[in-house]
Order: C-alpha cells, then structure tokens, then sequence
C-alpha cells in the first residue's frame, strides 16, 4: 500500500464525509452548492467521501460524475479525496477505475456488489480485480440493506492480505458484525458506517465513521467523532442519546432524502431535487430534522 506517497495521509482523518449531490429543480448538478459544501468539509477538516452511496453515485452519468471529480480536485484542498467504486458490471466499474488512476484522488471505497448478491468467491474475485487495477489505499464497506448481501466474512479474511487492503466500512447495523470484521481483518482499520452507533463501536475499537451527519453538521460531528474515539461520549451519555436521535432524523425517508431537505431549509444548498427513483416527497415532515439541529447547535457552542 502506497500510503506514505499519498498528498495528505488518510491515517489522519478518522471523519469521512459521505458527500451529498446538489442538484437544481432542472435536475443538472448543482456546481454553486457543490462548492458550498465542499469549502464547509475542508474547513472543518473532515475527509471527502465523493460518489458514495450517499453521493447518490448510480444517479449520476459519467460525465457528471467526472465534473464532480474535477470541482473537488481543482480545489486543492487539504483534506484527503476518497472515490467510491460501485455498480454490477465488473468491465465498467474496471474503465471506472482506470479512470480513477489517471486523477491525483488518494483511495477507494468498494461496496458489495449490489443486486447479484454474490457469495464468497463472486465477491472475493469481483474486489481482487478491483483492487488490482488500484495504486491506492482501498476501504471495503459492508452494506447489506442496500446490497442485498452482506460483506462475506471469508472474503474479508482474504482480501486483508492484499497490498491495497487499508479498511473496512460496516454498516449493517450490528456490535456483533462489527467485532465479527475486526476479528476477521485485524490488520485493517474498521470504520463505522452508522453515525448514531459510532459511541458503540468505538469502544469496539472503530478507527472513525464515514458519516452522513457531517454533511448538514460539518464541525459538530468532528467533535462527536473525536470525542467518541476518546470514549467520552457512550451510547448512554445523553450526548450519545442526542447524536443517536440526531442520526435518527436523517433516515426517516431513503438517505439523502432527509440531509437534502435540512440542507435547503437552512440555505445551504439551493434545492432538496433528488433524482429518481428518490423522491423529496417521501420526507412527511422535517420537524425531528429541525428539532436535532437546534440541539446539535446547541451542544456544540457550550
């Protein structure tokens, strides 16, 4: 793994933000908010997380997805880029990462495959391919409830033992899957995947959290993920409680239903457009949105 060539380290970023996609009512990329959001992660030195599950990545066409790139890289920040790596066609998620290979990004994030549902072997070869093609550092990510198919254990085991092998990111929703992928795959970072659990799996031994929160909460969930880390916030903390409600609110419709619509109604992004299938009118109300946000804020400028 080449991590000591890399621009910024990734091992000193334990918060990764699963960037959202600004759209316009047009339904075209949203540059101006785009940038918005990107300027608020660097500030809050939060790794970027683009064209992840929550970056709404399968929505987008490849030219879009390349503007993305660009945007965030001309930027020049000096916070880390990860790239996420997804699909069920294993030739142009190759092309992808060709692609990818070309652009001064700093690692991968691979899901499971999603749909097939493949087992041990399908997965292990579908990441192996990957991984590869790929000079850099690469994160696993377990998500069972969008794959249809969780993260096989074996397959982790394996793919430890190769060279890009940096991380995992699980989100089942499970202390018990968690401890399982640690035991799996000592050697590699394991990093929540659900904000609220984070308090959890930190006592558990989590490297940090790949976060949803941080996009509408860019410097509050730093200090959370921080303080987690440190054991200074449990799950029965009323800190961890607040955060645990907080993370609640945001999947009360399909993420990023829910962060696009505090996002717009706090003025930071200039439309709650979502592209379908995903709909902005599946969020009922934006009340326990709104209600977390005065609570985090709160907590926040103690």
């Amino acid at each position: 793994m080449k991590s000591s060539n890399l621009k910024k380290n990734i091992h000193d970023f334990s918060l990764w933000t699963a960037l959202i996609t600004p759209l316009t009512e047009n339904d075209t990329l949203d540059v101006k908010s785009l940038q918005v959001l990107l300027k608020e992660q660097a500030a809050a030195h939060n790794g970027l997380l683009l064209l992840g599950s929550t970056g709404e990545a399968l929505n987008l066409n490849l030219d879009e997805k390349k503007t993305i790139l660009k945007i965030a890289l001309e930027q020049n920040f000096p916070v880390p880029i990860m790239v996420g790596v997804s699909g069920h066609n294993i030739q142009e998620s190759s092309a992808w990462m060709r692609y990818l290979e070309t652009l001064d990004v700093d690692c991968y994030l691979m899901p499971t495959p999603i749909y097939a549902k493949p087992g041990e072997e399908g997965q292990y070869q579908w990441f192996k391919t990957l991984m590869d093609l790929s000079s850099r550092p690469v994160m696993l990510y377990n998500i069972p409830g969008r794959a249809g198919i969780a993260l096989n254990h074996n397959t982790a085991k394996r793919l430890a033992k190769h060279p890009n092998a940096w991380a995992i990111k699980e989100a089942s929703g499970s202390n018990l899957e968690f401890s399982r992928y640690r035991e799996d795959a000592p050697q590699l970072k394991i990093f929540s995947g659900d904000d609220g659990m984070l308090p959890g799996h930190a006592s558990l031994g989590a490297a940090g959290l790949i976060s949803v929160a941080s996009n509408v909460w860019p410097a509050e969930t730093n200090l959370y993920t921080k303080m987690s880390l440190e054991l200074k916030i449990t799950p029965e903390t009323v800190e961890g409680k607040m955060w645990q409600k907080a993370s609640d609110s945001l999947f009360t419709a399909s993420n990023p239903i829910p962060a696009k619509a505090i996002l717009h109604r706090l003025g930071r992004i200039s439309s709650n457009k979502m592209r379908l299938p995903l709909s902005a009118l599946d969020l009922k109300s934006t009340e326990l949105l709104e209600e977390s946000d005065r609570e985090i804020r709160k907590w926040f400028t103690k």
